[in-house]
């Protein structure tokens, strides 16, 4: 017989937006445990790598509430539902005060408003992969520290398998630890367990082609256990096409120097960024999230090439806390580089003919103003079009860096996973990156991957207490 245990509330991933989950359901009288794959002391997960930024929008998540609801539906373009981007509009501000209450540090890292609220300590600022004893690393041991003092527990080497599910009610879930399989029953499952970035197969089955062409930029362990878990058990999913990451250098692939960090975005949205034959394929306007999901998408994705001229990259190539210039070459990234497009093109085995066209006509839309009839049209409000106009011109071979998947299980504004009529699954909620229709869409709007585990960790836990008739929801 199948080994059995019972607890209040199963969260399915340790990451942020499970502990933030089990804390606050033992907070509020309920027996927590986090069932997380990891068996390492310090298991990797995307949460244990952050950078620890909580913002909305890249706004400051201490903004009004209808502004910050603004920016959500206006990123994504209504595809977040006014009723969820007011959840997150006015509950950003209370995660970060409430992290603070169980221990967490915060700083202001520099003048932009998304860096107002930062765990501490910060990563330093340097290439590479840097998070021991850092942000997300520190917040973690944090929280689950507390967890076990409210008497909850995080067990590791608990691989999620599949939900158990008896009256159209979730009841538990049984999860693989080792050779065993065991039955974890309880009155309400979160799963917690991050995108599927980690999957090749999910992310060939439902972003691109070629996963195998993208750059993990994150732990690699968000596998979709929790996504196909729920899609067995009846529930809707949302946006699965779209994923947050950044503009890499194709080096990235085998270079761990040059991820998660410095990332090209700057370059790629001042410039432009052409395929094989020369010629632009994306509006680099709207952002390095944007362009990064519009490489993956490439027949080839290895063949994206960001181009450049001296102006951009004394100018934007310096620009944010680990700046591209000077840290592309100085950790081994490819850059070419020639006093005229023919030259640049030729070694970058390309027409120059075709590339110099691009690059003329791309110029003289600045001039005139019409950069909205080219094809694709080129957008400015978010970032300038500078020409590419100042020897020596250069180019960088770009790859798509994956961070985090931003589609998932539909939920309502209590985190409850919902069926394809819309109606809420009783006992299953989902938290944080295993979450969809909180970002992403046509315009591919990021909201926040940090603020989005606090919300829906704290709304699950809250409406579990309050199903579960436990003490004073919001005392």
């Amino acid at each position: 017989m199948a080994e059995e245990r019972r607890f209040d509330v199963a969260v399915v991933g340790g990451g942020i937006a499970g502990l933030v989950a089990a804390n606050r359901a033992a907070q509020l009288g309920l027996r927590a445990a986090v069932l997380e794959q990891g068996s390492e002391e310090r298991y990797l997960c995307n949460s244990r790598y952050t950078g620890g930024s909580f913002h909305i929008c890249l706004r400051n998540i201490l903004s009004d509430e209808d502004t910050l609801r603004q920016a959500i539906l206006e990123a994504t373009r209504g595809f977040v539902s006014d009723a969820l981007a007011g959840v997150v509009a006015r509950e950003g501000r209370r995660v970060v005060r409430w992290l603070q209450d169980e221990g967490a540090r915060f700083m202001r890292v520099s003048g932009a408003e998304h860096h107002n609220f930062v765990l501490a300590p910060p990563g330093r600022s340097r290439p590479g992969l840097d998070w021991e004893g850092r942000a997300g690393d520190v917040l973690l041991r944090t929280l689950e520290a507390n967890l076990v003092k409210r008497g909850g527990a995080v067990v590791r080497n608990a691989r999620g398998r599949s939900l158990i599910i008896e009256e159209r009610e979730c009841r538990g879930v049984v999860v693989q630890q080792g050779e065993h399989e065991i039955s974890y029953r309880t009155r309400a499952v979160v799963i917690a367990d991050g995108g599927f970035q980690g999957n090749a197969a999910l992310v060939k089955q439902y972003i691109c082609e070629h996963p195998e062409r993208l750059k993990q930029r994150s732990a690699g362990t968000g596998r979709g256990d929790g996504l196909q878990m729920a899609i067995a058990a009846g529930a809707r999913t949302v946006g699965l096409d779209r994923f947050y990451g950044h503009v890499l250098s194709r080096d990235a692939m085998t270079n761990d120097r040059l991820w998660p960090y410095p990332y090209l975005d700057s370059l790629a949205t001042a410039g432009i960024v052409v395929g094989a034959t020369g010629e632009r394929f994306v509006d680099e306007g709207r952002g390095g999230v944007y362009i990064a999901n519009a490489i993956a998408k490439l027949e080839d994705p290895f063949s994206a090439v960001v181009i450049f001229d001296h102006a951009i990259w004394e100018g934007p190539g310096r620009g944010g806390l680990i700046p591209v210039n000077p840290h592309l070459p100085a950790v081994g990234g490819t850059m070419s580089g020639a006093d005229d497009l023919v030259a640049l093109a030729r070694q970058l085995g390309m027409e120059p003919g075709r590339l110099v066209d691009t690059v003329r006509r791309y110029n003289e839309a600045i001039a005139s103003g019409t950069l909205a009839t080219l094809e694709p049209a080129r957008r400015t409000s978010r970032h300038a079009a500078l020409p590419i106009a100042a020897a020596p011109f250069y180019a960088a071979p770009v790859c798509a860096g994956i961070t985090a998947t931003m589609g998932g299980i539909a939920i309502n504004e209590h985190a409850q996973a919902l069926r394809e009529d819309g109606s809420a699954i009783a006992g299953l909620y989902v938290a944080g990156g295993a979450t969809g229709g909180l970002e992403g869409g046509p315009e591919i709007g990021y909201v926040g991957g940090l603020v989005k585990c606090g919300v829906t960790g704290l709304a699950a836990a809250e409406h579990i207490a309050q199903s579960c008739g436990s003490a004073a929801v919001r005392g």
